[in-house]
């Protein structure tokens, strides 16, 4: 039995998020199907992460287990001929055995992109989030810095999440402009559901005066959610990395 190491990438406004569901399109769903039919059996892909309806993915993984001999390039091939146009295999390799593509999972980079113009971007309708002020990178990028390491963030979870543990470890934020485009890095050991869009709502409302650089520590120190901002919309963010 071989298992394969898979990348793709994948615009997810069309779909209800990775993992399959019994009432609704999903990425998961959607390249379960393909990949079965290159394999010419039924399987079941392990991805690394879930992602939110809307959510999108540069770099996404998973592994997929078969009896099938086709070589990888022609499951590239194959695979992508089967997708549709939103949804591209980047690349394929042999992996252990015993690799899955969630749990041997190290870290993540997510990135969020926010179009800051009072014009909106007729191309970028869905892969940015139309934010009609100035966004001040100095502010932000001070606001980030107490979250930088490792902490509790359940005021940075959304309310009706079940995990064992609130505590994750942040390694990078990285907050970029060019001309009307903003670009917020996050790479982390792993993160809370909503975790990244509340922390891009928290920096708006930082932005916009609503809080302060200051008040990151005490939010972090509150553990409750209705401390930190908003819930950022899902289409300016994307899954960009994951490492292993």
């Amino acid at each position: 039995m071989r298992n394969l190491k898979v990348f793709i990438a994948y615009r997810g406004t069309a779909y209800h998020g990775w993992q399959r569901q019994d009432n609704a399109v999903t990425v998961q769903e959607t390249v379960e199907k393909a990949v079965s039919k290159v394999l010419n059996e039924k399987v079941t892909v392990n991805g690394c992460s879930r992602t939110d309806t809307g959510v999108h993915a540069n770099k996404y993984c998973f592994n997929v287990k078969t009896s099938s001999s086709i070589p990888c390039r022609n499951f590239v091939r194959g695979v992508n001929g089967y997708l549709p146009k939103d949804i591209s295999v980047l690349s394929c390799e042999e992996a252990d055995e015993n690799f899955h593509a969630r749990f041997d999972c190290k870290a993540k980079e997510y990135i969020y992109k926010l179009h800051c113009s009072e014009s909106k971007n007729p191309f970028a309708d869905d892969l940015m989030l139309h934010y009609r002020r100035k966004f001040d990178i100095e502010l932000a990028k001070r606001a980030v810095q107490p979250l930088i390491g490792t902490h509790d963030f359940a005021s940075f979870c959304s309310s009706n999440t079940s995990v064992s543990t609130t505590v994750r470890t942040i390694y990078d934020i990285q907050i970029e402009n060019t001309e009307d485009c903003v670009i917020i890095l996050v790479k982390g050991d792993g993160f809370l559901y909503n975790m990244i869009r509340i922390i891009v709502g928290t920096l708006i409302w930082v932005n916009e005066g609503k809080l302060s650089p200051d008040d990151i520590p005490l939010i972090l120190e509150a553990r409750d959610r209705q401390k930190a901002g908003k819930t950022a919309m899902p289409h300016g963010l994307y899954l960009n990395r994951v490492y292993y």
